[in-house]
Order: C-alpha cells, then structure tokens, then sequence
C-alpha cells in the first residue's frame, strides 16, 4: 500500500479554484480542515453563500479529483459556510456580490415573475438575496410575493421589507395601490438612485434588479451608477417577441454591461388531462436565439395554470412547491451562477501577494 502524504494533497488543493473568485481555495484559506491517514483523505471544504447553488457540484469535483491524483485513496469531502465579506460598489455604497438587471424588450413576457423566480431559485439554494423593483410605471414585485407592508427609515436608512428570504425594495411599497405614477426621466433616476443608496440592504450576495420593459434610459442610470455584473434578458418563443429581445440584448450591450443569458418564459403547455406537451407560442425560439447572440441560454419556464394561479394570489413563492415547475424553475438560477463561475475560472487569476517586512 503506498502512502498518501499532506504535502502531495495539500499540492492538489492549491490547484482547485474556489468557484466565487477563481483563486486556489488554499490561498483563499477555504481549506478548513485536512486529514491524511494512510489510504484516507478527509477534506472540509468552505464555500461561500455566493456559490451556494453549485456547492454539490463543487464538493463533486474536488472528490473527483483527488480521486484522480490519487486512485488508491478513499476520499471524503465536506462543505461547510466559509465568509468572505463583499465590497462596496462605487459611491453608492452598496454592498453586494453580484447585481443583475433583468431586462425585456416588451412588455407581457413575464419579466418581474422570471425576476422573481432568480431570486428565489437562489436564495432558497442559500444565497443572500435582494430584490429590487426598478419597474417605477407597473411594479409588479409585491404583489407576486404578497406584500403590502410599508418600508420604515433607520437613522435615514431605508429598511428593505424581507420576505420569502428576500429582501424587497419596490416604488409599490410606497405608493397606494392602483395609483399611478407619472414622472420624467430625471425623478425616475432619482428614486433609483434612492433605492440603491438610501436601502439598508446589508451584505448580499445578489441583488437582482427587475428593470422596466423595453430600451429605455434606466439601464444607461444604472450603468453609470454601480458596475453591474450583467442582465438576463426575458422573451417568449414567438418570433415578434424575440425580435425586442434581440433589441434588449444590443441596449445591455451599448452600454457595455454584460449580457449573462436568455430565459424563454411561456415555453409549452402541458394539457393536465392527457399530459400532451401544446408549443402555442412556437418552440424553442429563444435558444436557438441565443446560441445565434452567442449569450448563454439559461433555461425555460412552462405555462403551467398553477404558477400563473400562485403568482396572481400573491404566492409566487410557493411555485417551487410545484414538483412539476420545480426543476424548471431552479434550473435557471442554477444555470446563471454556473455562468458566472466558468466565466470567472477562465480570467487570470489574481497574483499572490508578498508582505514584506
């Protein structure tokens, strides 16, 4: 039986990246624990909340791996929570992981509902959250979650209203309902501005923005005032809603934020009597959409009666209860977060620095 040393694991270790930052998860010291007895290799891995959607896949990896540099040994490997605070964005000072716009060329593709599910798809996975409504004209995001709570103000900070894991900030929470709002450009960018600077969001690891319909100056606004990590661009399958899609996808791109997928919402129905699949708004339009953009598709959400039943009482949170739904619907937070760590994993990875004393 040959023995397995620490040195030669702990070489393996400082060649696995850690999927948020696409360093060594030995120079990020993400390696908690280590134990090497003879034919056996025990390793506590820590993983950020960040990459909580991709922990399984990540502890899988690493036990192929070690597999792999060392065939004749029984490996083991756990997870575990490892924090890493995130720094502040810019001169508004929000501290957050990653923001994502999620944007449409029109409006009716169900945009605030895909919004809705990203965010909840990863905080349930166990990501910390915000979600904010930037939708000023038809905010939609507390009536899917069934909010009408009122936001209150700390020390002139404004208190997100947490629910469903999230936190919320939406202009329908300030406003009475069914009451309309009619401002200019400049008051919208204000109170955007207002929503990112002024909300105690507290430390998250996404905060995902449900942007007004079409091209209009909002994703200009928010460009200018924080680095956005990029948008998801929403549509239908039907061909005259692609054609806005493909505009939303060249606005992000002028104003060079990152296009990060596609999610096609309305994809087929499923008749519930005879379990037949019905394409009503013709079939696989926005992949093949996508892989033209070449811009990651990142799944497809079904008409399914209950979701549109949740969503209109208020319950969208309950849509992941749908067995039928659930995969659909966490396979597009899934798929965002895989993104972002490939596209992370092949950027150099930062120098190693030497304190000199």
């Amino acid at each position: 039986m040959v023995l397995i040393s620490e040195k030669d694991v702990r070489d393996v270790l400082q060649k696995f990246q850690d999927p948020e930052s696409g360093r060594s998860v030995t120079t990020m010291n993400q390696v908690h624990g280590l134990e090497v007895c003879e034919d056996r290799i025990s390793v506590r891995l820590g993983l950020t909340t960040w990459a909580a959607p991709v922990w399984s896949q990540t502890r899988a990896e690493l036990e192929n791996t070690l597999k792999s540099a060392f065939p004749q040994a029984k490996v083991n490997v756990e997870t575990e929570t490892h924090e890493r605070k995130p720094e502040k964005l810019g001169e508004i000072g929000l501290t957050a992981k990653s923001v994502i716009a999620v944007g449409a060329g029109k409006g009716g593709v169900g945009k605030s509902s895909v919004s809705a599910y990203l965010a909840l798809g990863l905080a349930r996975a166990g990501c910390k959250v915000g979600l904010m409504d930037a939708d000023v004209y038809g905010p939609s995001v507390p009536h899917l979650l069934g909010c009408n709570e009122k936001p209150y103000m700390i020390d002139n900070r404004i208190q997100p209203i947490e629910v469903s894991r999230l936190k919320i900030m939406s202009m329908g929470l300030l406003i009475p309902q069914g009451e309309a709002v009619i401002w200019r450009g400049p008051m919208l960018n204000t109170a955007l501005t207002q929503f990112l600077r002024d909300t105690e969001w507290g430390d998250l690891d996404y905060l995902i923005i449900d942007m007004p319909p079409g091209t209009g100056d909002i994703a200009i606004s928010l460009s200018q005032l924080i680095p956005l990590t990029g948008a998801v661009v929403v549509c239908t399958p039907q061909d005259v809603a692609l054609l806005d899609a493909v505009k939303a996808v060249k606005m992000f791109e002028k104003v060079n934020i990152d296009v990060l997928g596609m999610v096609e919402n309305m994809s087929f129905f499923i008749c519930s009597n005879c379990q037949a699949r019905h394409d009503i708004f013709s079939s696989g339009g926005a992949e093949k959409c996508a892989k033209e953009l070449r811009i990651p598709f990142l799944g497809e959400i079904p008409l399914i009666p209950e979701l549109r039943a949740k969503a209109d009482d208020g319950l969208i949170a309950a849509s992941f209860e749908n067995e039928q739904a659930r995969p659909y619907l966490e396979t597009i937070s899934a798929n965002l977060v895989q993104g972002l760590v490939t596209s992370r994993r092949k950027e150099p990875p930062l120098p190693n620095l030497t304190i000199l004393k």
